[in-house]
């Protein structure tokens, strides 16, 4: 699923998650869980304010964000 999501720029673009956008829901980044990198993406796991999971890549090809995970908050 494709998502746009607003970083945090440092000395590369597109550097830190800051929020994502599903539709029209936006959902602000609590805590970047890890990070890592493969051939042709980058990925993040988080937790949005929502207190769900999220991972999400870039395709460092395209420019284009992808949500590939989502875990809805426990309701304990």
């Amino acid at each position: 699923m494709r998502v746009i999501v607003k970083c945090y720029s440092g000395y590369r673009a597109e550097e830190t998650p800051r929020s994502i956008q599903l539709g029209s829901v936006i959902v602000h980044v609590k805590e970047i869980q890890d990070r890592w990198l493969s051939v042709d993406h980058r990925y993040f796991k988080l937790v949005g304010d929502d207190n769900a999971i999220y991972i999400i890549r870039l395709d460092v090809n395209t420019q284009e964000w992808e949500l590939t995970y989502y875990k809805q908050a426990s309701t304990d």
